[in-house]
């Protein structure tokens, strides 16, 4: 079972230390931009070898769990552990109310888990449990890390972990890295460099992601693979261009395409998929809570859980 790069001793590496490993990628690639991958075909070839690699190696020899939204992301994952025979369950969360429609990626994961034909577990909050679920998740985090959008992730992490623990499952894979590789976000459609907000993308997620998923798996005692921050995949993946990662109307285009040629549905690889905390509607949920405790701002609720 392959490691992550940025987890030593069993702890996170410094914030430095991660920036000087995603600057010695970039400064890989940019030395060797005589090999950067132009032409489609030979692009998509090397990725779905590296991409296949770099999950098969996060292996573990037990049963393990994968965080489940019925994205491309987390679908693929579970193509290629399915297809090469391995026991794992699939965890999706979501917060549903009286009135309220059904969690899309609920929806969207039962459809996934069917159609690839996985075992998926899905947990249904309710307000009264997501306030519960929001002061472990508060306390999980501390003071300094609580705020609505790391509360709103972590909140899905934590339950789907809760699920995993129930099922003596210790290892968790995540989709975290797609985004910033494959340029998934509206920011990067709307930079006037796609691939250096790539690379910038890549930095901030230490502050933004990885601190957050460290803490929450480090309390369950728990630990998250990330196939997608897999150090040879990231260098695969910045030597593509960013005209065949994004254009004006979809994001992730050759992961997309990578995807449908290893055998996932054409709906599933192709889903425009919402960040977890509204995926799940758990960011819905804080909302509620906030206005029926008495606060204006969603981050006054969440300091009141301190």
């Amino acid at each position: 079972m392959k490691p992550e790069f940025y987890i030593q001793d069993d702890k996170l590496i410094a914030k430095e230390e991660w920036e000087r490993i995603v600057l010695d990628i970039k400064n890989s690639v940019k030395e060797n931009s005589n090999k950067n991958l132009n032409d489609k075909p030979r692009a998509k070839q090397l990725l779905k070898r590296e991409i296949t690699r770099a999950i098969e190696e996060r292996f573990p020899d037990e049963k393990f769990g994968i965080l489940f939204s019925g994205g491309v992301d987390s679908s693929l994952i579970a193509l290629v552990a399915k297809k090469a025979g391995k026991d794992f369950v699939c965890y999706t969360v979501g917060f549903k109310d009286e009135g309220t429609k059904e969690p899309e990626d609920v929806v969207y994961a039962e459809k996934a888990a069917d159609a690839i034909g996985v075992n998926l577990k899905v947990k249904i909050t309710s307000l009264e449990q997501a306030h519960e679920l929001f002061k472990k998740t508060v306390n999980i985090l501390g003071k300094e890390l609580n705020n609505v959008v790391n509360v709103g992730v972590g909140s899905v992490e934590v339950a789907c972990l809760e699920m995993a623990k129930q099922d003596n499952v210790k290892h968790l894979f995540s989709g975290l890295g797609s985004e910033e590789i494959f340029a998934g976000y509206q920011r990067h459609r709307e930079a006037e460099n796609r691939q250096a907000e790539c690379w910038r993308g890549l930095v901030n997620m230490y502050e933004r992601d990885l601190l957050r998923d460290f803490a929450v798996a480090g309390n369950e005692k728990i630990s998250f693979s990330t196939p997608f921050l897999d150090r040879e995949l990231i260098g695969v993946a910045m030597r593509i261009p960013d005209k065949l990662k994004i254009d004006n109307e979809n994001s992730k285009i050759i992961l997309r395409e990578v995807a449908e040629d290893l055998g996932l549905p054409r709906e599933i690889a192709w889903r425009g998929k919402r960040a977890a905390q509204y995926g799940s509607r758990l960011d819905k949920a804080i909302s509620k809570l906030a206005k029926k405790k008495g606060f204006e701002y969603k981050k006054d609720y969440l300091k009141s859980l301190e």
